[in-house]
């Protein structure tokens, strides 16, 4: 069955059959693309990679680290999003070059020896160094074959990055915490140094005064046992002509003795008698200051402290107190013996006639006990003379504490200085390490665990899609179908009608009659299209009805444009199509095209088709102004047919001669 449309360059009639072919031969080249291009992420298990892993594992801590491992691992398993991913093989390297060279192979992943040796690299008194991978294809791969193989690298990488980051920082973070804490330990221990460091400052600053005060009274103790010797040096002279006394007062009492009837016995007995009234006198006086002199010395000695005053001095002064202490009992004794002598010898005196009748054994009596008085008053002298030489011992020795004194007051001038810079010092070292303390962040494990899984992966993109051809996919490969659907049927369809020249109808209406089949073509390849589209992708109804009716009138328009080229151009339209359909396929991909391709490829009548597509499936703005940029193409690119059209009715004479010659 013939329809009444004319073929192009052919008079033969145009059946049905031809208007189906024209009608799917944009379905069957959208199909092809949508099938072959459309998400290829979920056809990835049909691209064969393999795995070459020479690392050498590395031990941390006694802890054995297979990096390696881990990354084939990660590669074989995919990231856990989906199911998508390549089938990998683990090779070695002579049949993974094998298998790259004769196409078993797309790709070949080679993990060097020193992968875990650098990858950790960072950790302390390491040198850092950056682990690599070596992803290889072969040079006759695919378009996207190395766009796929290197995404997923570099995704199974970039994973393990992230898990040596989050490791490395979390270490960092739990190390910050350690540091604080022994920062506010030290500065705890810094704040003790610093109190005692205060106190020894303060008992320094008051220990130049002490040592100012023990070195007055160390001169004091020095002039005063001076003093002390002179004294005693005086009682042992006293104490010596004593004795002397007594001793002589013994033998007039033995002369009186021997010789009571003697006539000077009187005289004899009244000398005897004021000498030993003298010695009784001498002896108590003695044995006062004797007493006296014991009771200072031990208190001297008592308070004596041998870290100041040295312990050689200290026992000089006890050998002192001991001795007057000693020699006090017996001065006191020698003084009661002259004391009895005293009383016995006045009456003697008084009464020397009565004597001179009684028997000798008094006197004789008296005469022994003169002679220990005596000998008591020797021993006193000598004591008396050896305590004056301890307290002359004494005075020397005070003299050198009080030197040791001032000694002692001028170094601890110096010393509470430099003691108060310290504690100054040191006060200021536990504010500083306070305020680090403080400054330095603390975590526990869960909140370092967490800062460091963002820290190692700060930036996230949302929404980004998987596949390679992003959201324009479909718009870019629907528009290519019906722009080179609308050229194929110019191609079958006469653009311009043979008829034009002899028939009488307006060239509108000639333009239309080859318009009209073009334009329902053009709809229906529309409606087939947007069909096999929502076959492939499962658009929402109210997304895909929008993106159907802008395919119905792309189809329409790119009927109307390509009428006009062709009618305009004749032959030399059809490759103007022709590139028209490249630079949209050229521009539509990648948005790194030359500016100047891209400026132009946005006048041409694909467009606003792709773009209102683009919009319909998107849900952004641009489907009205899609519809009305379809609309303009359509009636410009009609006006150009209608003008060609009146074009082709005017002719020339010698043309008319050439179409129909002259029979002879």
């Amino acid at each position: 069955m013939t329809l009444p449309i004319e073929r192009a360059r052919s008079k033969r009639p145009v059946t049905w059959l031809t208007i189906i072919g024209v009608l799917m031969l944009p379905v069957v080249i959208g199909g092809i693309l949508v099938a072959a291009l459309y998400n290829p992420t979920e056809r990835l298990g049909e691209l064969n990679a393999a795995i070459v892993n020479n690392d050498e594992p590395v031990t941390i801590d006694d802890q054995l680290v297979p990096l390696g491992r881990q990354l084939t691992a990660g590669l074989v398993e995919g990231t856990g999003e989906d199911d998508a991913n390549l089938t990998w093989t683990l090779s070695n390297t002579e049949d993974a070059k094998a298998g790259l060279a004769d196409g078993t192979y797309a790709a070949v992943i080679t993990i060097p020896e020193n992968f875990s040796a650098a990858a950790t690299s960072t950790a302390p008194g390491g040198t850092p160094e950056r682990a690599t991978i070596k992803v290889s294809t072969p040079p006759d791969s695919l378009v996207v074959d190395d766009a796929i193989t290197a995404q997923v690298a570099q995704t199974a990488t970039s994973v393990l990055g992230e898990q040596l980051s989050t490791t490395y920082l979390e270490n960092v973070f739990v190390g910050f915490t350690d540091l604080g804490t022994q920062l506010g330990t030290a500065a705890d221990g810094a704040a003790k140094l610093a109190d005692g460091a205060q106190s020894a400052a303060d008992g320094a600053a008051a220990l130049p005064g002490g040592a100012t005060q023990l070195a007055t009274g160390a001169t004091g103790i020095a002039t005063g046992a001076g003093e002390l010797g002179s004294g005693l040096d005086t009682i042992a002279g006293g104490t010596g002509a004593s004795a002397s006394g007594a001793g002589a007062l013994a033998g007039a009492i033995r002369e009186v003795a021997g010789g009571v009837n003697n006539p000077k016995l009187v005289k004899a007995a009244d000398d005897a008698a004021s000498n030993a009234e003298d010695a009784a006198k001498g002896s108590l006086t003695v044995a006062t200051n004797v007493g006296v002199l014991a009771q200072s010395l031990g208190a001297l000695a008592a308070q004596c402290d041998p870290v100041s005053s040295g312990k050689q001095f200290c026992d000089d002064l006890a050998v002192a107190a001991s001795t007057a202490a000693t020699t006090a009992p017996i001065a006191g004794s020698t003084a009661e013996s002259a004391a009895i002598a005293s009383g016995n010898a006045t009456p003697t005196a008084a009464g020397v006639t009565a004597l001179t009748s009684g028997t000798s054994a008094g006197l004789t009596e008296i005469a022994a006990k003169t002679d220990e008085l005596a000998a008591g008053l020797t021993q006193l002298s000598a004591g008396t003379t050896q305590s004056a030489d301890g307290a002359r011992a004494l005075g020397d020795g005070a003299t050198q504490l009080s030197s040791g004194a001032d000694q002692l007051a001028t170094g601890a001038g110096t010393l509470a200085t430099g003691v108060q810079s310290l504690a100054d010092g040191t006060g200021e070292l536990a504010t500083g390490l306070r305020t680090a303390s403080e400054a330095v962040p603390s975590y526990t494990d869960s909140e370092a665990q967490s800062l460091a899984s963002v820290v190692a992966d700060p930036v996230a993109a949302d929404g980004a899609g998987s596949s390679l051809f992003g959201a324009s996919a479909i718009p870019l490969l629907a528009t290519l179908a019906l722009w080179f659907g609308g050229l194929a049927t110019f191609v079958v369809l006469q653009a311009v009608s043979r008829r034009a020249l002899t028939s009488r109808a307006p060239s509108a209406m000639l333009a239309l009659r080859g318009f009209a089949p073009a334009a329902a073509l053009g709809a229906l390849q529309g409606v087939l299209v947007a069909g096999v589209v929502q076959l492939a992708a499962s658009y929402d109804v109210g997304e895909w009805l929008v993106f159907a009716s802008l395919c119905v009138a792309a189809g329409v328009a790119f009927a109307a444009v390509n009428q006009g080229l062709i009618a305009a151009f004749g032959g030399a339209g059809r490759w103007v199509s022709a590139l028209i359909g490249v630079l949209a396929v050229a521009t539509g991909v990648v948005s790194t095209v030359p500016g100047v391709l891209a400026d132009f490829a946005a006048l041409l009548p694909t467009a606003p088709a792709y773009n209102g597509m683009v919009s319909a499936l998107t849900s952004t703005a641009g489907v009205g102004a899609a519809f009305v940029g379809l609309a303009v193409w359509a009636v410009l690119s009609f006006g150009v047919t209608t003008i060609a059209v009146a074009r082709r009715r005017t002719t020339s004479v010698r043309a008319l001669v050439r179409a129909a010659p002259v029979a002879a």
